[in-house]
């Protein structure tokens, strides 16, 4: 008998041959690829799941290093978008897996368009969390509860994590739990704590079975736990989540899509502990990017890579421009807004 390369997990009673051929047909959207992320990626690349999109961002950083297990010191010195790095590490893991890495930001405007809701796509089964970002996570909540796609929530900060599991019209959606975002500043983050690499993985692994159980279809058979740990106290806690559904929640009791309906998108961020801020374009935009850097050129020194360019400015003095082909612009150097908005408009009219 041919034995194939998940040989090993189709044994397991549990998933067997139709449940290893269920996740060989299955489309799975990942949305950040930091510590939670990369090993989510490298965990469904390596067990077979049919079909990834990744959408992250950011670029590889020396600091993501330490927990971000798909990225090395080449990716960082030359400050590949992670979504792209890893393409290139999940390839050469399983090269018979399409990927689909998308470098943007994420947000109301795009994330319909992610979960393949748009443009004659063929949706996605499932949406794994793999961001730090509290808003995004209820802007995820408002697109599974709309379309009926479920997806697994997971963070981490210092030596605590979470795993939760979202299954519309079955368990308690996220507002369920929490009903809105916890205020600006108001929690610690992985810039202000750190992160014990173990606990992201731990957290993403914890993910992976429930995306499993999503994926073989066991997870509609019942309410799946909230999960709180913290390895370092010797902790972890599962905690109920049936009859937590409420006919109040505004996005699954009332069916009201705040987040993903917003007549407002935040069109600015400050980049926690990086003294830079991000301005989206008000509207969709493609960048010439070679353009766009002949212009620059004008008034700073100029760094051309293949997924976006970089500009040291020589006016201000101490301000540099990271620009991608989508109208994304970082502003390095300030973590004032509105001044970042400023230079935005003078030197690129975003």
């Amino acid at each position: 008998m041919k034995v194939d390369r998940y040989h090993r997990q189709s044994r397991v009673a549990v998933i067997g041959q139709a449940g290893q051929n269920r996740l060989a047909a299955s489309r799975v959207l990942l949305i950040g690829c930091g510590a939670l992320g990369t090993v989510i990626a490298e965990q469904l690349v390596r067990g077979g799941v049919g079909w990834l999109r990744i959408a992250d961002r950011d670029l590889v950083e020396l600091t993501n290093l330490q927990r971000q297990v798909l990225f090395d010191e080449a990716d960082a010195a030359e400050s590949i978008p992670k979504a792209i790095a890893a393409k290139r590490r999940l390839s050469v893991i399983n090269s018979t897996l399409p990927i689909d890495p998308q470098v943007l930001d994420v947000n109301a405007t795009n994330i319909e368009m992610l979960c393949g809701l748009t443009d004659r796509q063929t949706p996605v089964d499932l949406i794994l969390d793999g961001t730090d970002n509290a808003a995004i996570r209820y802007l995820i909540n408002d697109v599974s509860v709309k379309h009926g796609i479920p997806w697994v929530y997971g963070a981490c900060v210092g030596t605590e994590g979470r795993v939760a599991a979202v299954v519309p019209g079955v368990g308690p959606c996220l507002r369920c739990l929490f009903e809105a975002p916890p205020p600006a500043g108001s929690l610690a983050t992985c810039d202000t704590a750190g992160v014990l690499a173990s606990v992201a993985a731990m957290v993403a692994s914890m993910q992976v079975v429930y995306a499993l159980k999503f994926l073989m279809g066991e997870a509609k058979k019942g309410h799946l736990p909230l999960w709180s740990l913290d390895p370092w106290a010797g902790r972890i806690r599962a905690v109920s989540t049936e009859g937590g559904r409420r006919e109040d929640c505004p996005c699954c009791g009332k069916k009201q899509f705040e987040f993903l309906e917003a007549n407002q998108i935040d069109l600015m961020a400050r980049l926690c502990g990086r003294q830079s801020v991000q301005i989206l374009p008000a509207k969709k935009v493609t960048l010439n990017l070679m353009d766009v850097g002949q212009q620059l050129e004008l008034v700073g020194k100029v760094e051309r890579k293949p997924y976006f360019l970089r500009c040291q400015l020589t006016d201000p003095a101490g301000i540099g421009l990271t620009v991608f082909p989508d109208g994304r612009v970082l502003v390095h150097g300030m973590e004032d807004t509105a001044r970042a908005k400023s230079i935005c408009a003078r030197f690129l009219a975003i």
